[in-house]
């Protein structure tokens, strides 16, 4: 067993909403460890792009269009996927988003949200962690092996202000989490793990605005993390990929339903 407790080489990764900054970050040390990465997004251009950094440095990974929320997209690209590799061992569900009519700004109140805008943020985040999960669990459950791994959130522990329909939909991530875990240890075996990863504040294109300002100085909200953060600091991309690794290798073979925080003491701190 020596060497082999962490080992992820030719693991088969799904990866949906890679060709974010996180994303891409991951996809890109996976690819370097050995994995076999696909990369599911919206964005070909960008996707591409990472492929063939990831391909320069001698890793192996491919790019797919897909929509989370169209099950028959997903569904093909599962198709194209066990074409290729014969297998799924890794999904990380990934994909996620902000709509501004879902949140409310400190000028604003709860009758200035948009409910269609929160509807569609419960989707992208809920409902787009739901159907990939739905279509690529089969291929595991067939060969009795699979790790899932959810992306939750900091947003889904606390009442933050502003984002009330990201919040909303992350607490679904951590509660839908558990309840696969338990729902597929129960009926397909103890092969099968679900469990999630909550990034604590990292900055990508969703919320730079938000946090920082053009100069790249904080904003007050950006600052206001930064108190609330022991490490008086925001994370970086990479710093996601140990806890990935470990919950996607044999070294958490015991470890579901569990939501892994990545937060440089955010959750905990209390004054």
């Amino acid at each position: 067993m020596k060497g082999k407790l962490f080992d992820i080489e030719c693991n088969v990764t799904v990866i949906t909403g890679g060709t974010g900054v996180l994303g891409r970050a991951i996809a890109r040390y996976l690819a370097a460890e050995g994995a076999k990465v696909v990369i599911l997004g919206r964005k070909a251009e960008v996707g591409n792009a990472i492929v063939a950094d990831i391909e320069k440095a001698g890793g192996e990974a491919c790019f797919m269009t897909t929509d989370v929320l169209n099950q028959a997209v997903v569904e093909q690209n599962c198709k194209d996927i066990i074409a290729r590799y014969g297998r799924i061992d890794t999904l990380l569900n990934a994909a996620g988003g902000n709509m501004p009519g879902a949140t409310i700004a400190p000028d604003k109140t709860f009758f200035d949200l948009d409910p269609k805008q929160f509807q569609t943020v419960l989707d992208l985040n809920l409902t787009g962690t739901v159907i990939p999960t739905q279509v690529f669990l089969r291929p595991m459950v067939e060969k009795g092996k699979g790790s899932i791994i959810n992306f939750s959130s900091m947003a889904a522990f606390r009442p933050m202000t502003r984002v009330c329909g990201y919040a909303a939909a992350k607490a679904g991530i951590s509660n839908f989490t558990a309840y696969m875990a338990t729902e597929c240890a129960r009926k397909f075996g103890e092969g099968i793990r679900v469990n999630a990863i909550a990034p604590g504040f990292f900055i990508t294109e969703q919320n730079r605005s938000l946090l920082t300002n053009p100069d790249g100085s904080y904003t007050q909200r950006g600052q206001d993390v930064i108190r609330q953060t022991p490490f008086g600091r925001m994370g970086e991309p990479e710093e996601l990929c140990g806890t990935i690794h470990y919950l996607m290798s044999e070294a958490s073979k015991f470890v579901t339903g569990t939501v892994a925080i990545v937060d440089g003491g955010f959750n905990i701190f209390t004054m």
